[in-house]
């Protein structure tokens, strides 16, 4: 397990407990399960990121397609 590691105290519903126990013998459960949080919580990352650009978005000026492509050829030639 990680350097920094924490014991923790919450609630797993019954069928993922019995399964967990079932598929994962005891000492990799909390490999298993940090994975598994981490991969979520990116997720959610993920999705909070889109949500607050899609906010952004249709709060700031509009540009068009030609707008974008210019402007992004205009960035290249300087570099």
């Amino acid at each position: 397990m990680g350097r920094n590691a924490k014991k923790l105290n919450f609630v797993i519903e019954e069928d993922i407990r019995r399964e967990l126990e079932r598929l994962i013998p005891a000492g990799k459960r909390s490999v298993v399960v940090n994975n598994a949080l981490r991969k979520e919580l990116e997720t959610i990352r993920r999705k909070k990121s889109v949500e607050k650009l899609v906010t952004m978005s249709s709060k700031g000026k509009k540009f068009s397609n030609h707008e974008i492509i210019e402007g992004l050829a205009r960035d290249r030639r300087g570099h």
